[in-house]
């Protein structure tokens, strides 16, 4: 294993819900409530779930994109989250982040050439000529060419836009990338060249990733370890074959069921799930997963599960009373 690069330490993020003539606090979303787990260099570690469980938030965050309500991340020994100005300006130039949706990410009145050098110029990197070289050498590395960069991004298709979006993270040379679900926007054939790419880029500049995504096919592809999360907490968290192989907690089986094989003649028995996911306004009490959980016993409405290691694999760990 490499050297860890990003580690989270119990990160909390609520939101207000306001209400009433004064506008007082009357409820608290619980987004993400105490989530850990490190990132070696020079990794992809996948962050997958349903949509609303909070994975989009952690990455989020974890840019200080959005504040946080306690715990902390570290990167490269340093807590980032409680960093403002110049210092925050200079981490941020490490950690990039590629958006969900190219075409919002984008500046409609901006070439995106100049989108791509807005970073370069924030930072002070290079002069004028210099800068454009940068823009040119990304756009490159991301199957573009120069003529390019004086086009606007309702020029370009949603494929395109991506790479662009990936360029712009790019030109920063950073060290650490969220990938904020970066090919669900993207038809199947053209998913597989951006994953291409990103796995090209991850080895050619020795980039680490967070890859959030709600397909585990995709995921199984890129990353090299793999969190579940469900509403708000990580549910299990393992090296990427261990856990397509055994996966160990009832979410990730029901999770692992519902991806199609490409064999006609082969069927998977796909695990239904009871009821609807319960809102984060009034999680459930003990294991958030109880309520829908096929295996479910008395202990689990009661008592909240710890993510703990299997003591046939360390690197495996569960949130799950009946797991060991």
């Amino acid at each position: 294993m490499n050297e860890e690069l990003v580690r989270v330490d119990n990160l909390v993020k609520y939101y207000s819900v306001k209400g009433g003539v004064f506008r007082k606090e009357t409820a608290q979303v619980k987004a993400v409530d105490d989530v850990s787990f490190s990132i070696a260099k020079g990794e992809t570690l996948g962050l997958v779930g349903e949509s609303g469980c909070g994975k989009t938030t952690v990455g989020h965050t974890m840019l200080q994109l959005r504040s946080h309500t306690s715990g902390s991340v570290t990167f490269e020994g340093k807590d980032i989250l409680n960093l403002k100005g110049a210092e925050l300006k200079e981490m941020r130039r490490k950690m990039q982040i590629v958006f969900q949706d190219p075409y919002a990410s984008l500046d409609p009145r901006l070439p995106v050439g100049e989108s791509i050098a807005e970073g370069l110029k924030i930072h002070k990197m290079g002069n004028a000529h210099e800068r454009s070289d940068m823009v040119m050498k990304n756009l490159r590395k991301v199957g573009l060419q120069h003529f390019h960069a004086n086009r606007y991004p309702h020029e370009f298709s949603g494929g395109q836009r991506q790479r662009i979006g990936i360029a712009r993270a790019l030109a920063l040379k950073p060290e650490f990338i969220v990938l904020d679900e970066p090919v669900s926007a993207l038809d199947v054939s053209i998913q597989a060249q951006v994953l291409n790419i990103l796995r090209d880029l991850q080895k050619e500049l020795g980039l680490t990733y967070l890859f959030v995504a709600h397909n585990l096919a995709v995921v199984e592809h890129i990353s090299d370890r793999v969190a579940v999360m469900y509403l708000g907490k990580i549910a299990e968290i393992s090296p990427r074959d261990e856990l397509f192989i055994n996966p160990q907690h009832p979410y990730t089986q029901a999770l692992m069921s519902a991806i199609p094989i490409p064999k006609p003649n082969r069927k998977r028995e796909r695990v239904i799930l009871k009821g609807d996911v319960p809102s984060p306004l009034n999680p459930p009490t003990g294991c958030r997963f109880h309520p829908r959980c096929p295996i479910a016993e008395e202990i689990c409405s009661r008592e909240e599960p710890q993510l703990k290691a299997l003591s046939s694999h360390p690197e495996h760990q569960v949130s799950c009373h009946l797991r060991s």
